[in-house]
């Protein structure tokens, strides 16, 4: 289960659906690793074909990574079997 975000628009996006704060192209694919990873208990349930999942290196270290589109990724921790953390960046 997602128990904390980092990034408020991906945190009202997964709660209220609204689009204001990310990229209103990436809305539907969000909406599908969100559900993913809110679901998942551990990282590897997000090792889903064509999204690029990987574990993150550097001062994200522990972290780990989803493809959304291009530059975009979404970022998450896990906690025991709860998902921290969750990030919606472009890493360029």
């Amino acid at each position: 289960m997602i128990r904390s975000f980092r990034h408020k628009g991906i945190e009202k996006f997964f709660l209220t659906g609204s689009k204001a704060g990310i990229q209103p192209r990436h809305a539907a694919r969000l909406n599908e690793q969100l559900t993913v990873l809110n679901a998942a208990t551990r990282p590897e349930h997000m090792n889903v074909p064509g999204w690029k999942f990987h574990a993150l290196a550097g001062s994200l270290a522990a972290h780990w990574a989803v493809s959304v589109s291009g530059n975009w990724r979404l970022t998450f921790r896990f906690n025991g079997e709860d998902a921290i953390l969750v990030d919606y960046q472009d890493y360029h």
